[in-house]
């Protein structure tokens, strides 16, 4: 599902710009707020930009084997430590 949220960023001033696309990624588009700030054109732009070029990012190795071998603690009840 394509989505673009924003978000309440630091006590309300700013207001933080995603961009999920079909895979469920997320991409950071910038803030919305007084000092700083991105136009509503610039986020549509963007978007189309991010979804007409979407790819579905590969699984790192070592991260997957990383976070299953932390399920397997869980799984065994032994809290999962990354010291």
């Amino acid at each position: 599902m394509r989505k673009i949220n924003i978000s309440k960023y630091e006590g309300n001033t700013h207001y933080s710009v995603h961009v999920i696309d079909s895979y469920g990624q997320e991409h950071h588009l910038g803030y919305l707020g007084l000092t700083h700030s991105i136009s509503m054109e610039d986020i549509d732009r963007m978007a189309e930009e991010i979804w007409s070029n979407e790819t579905k990012k590969e699984v790192d190795l070592m991260s997957k084997a990383i976070k299953e071998c932390i399920e397997i603690d869980i799984e065994n009840g032994i809290e999962p430590s990354l010291d």
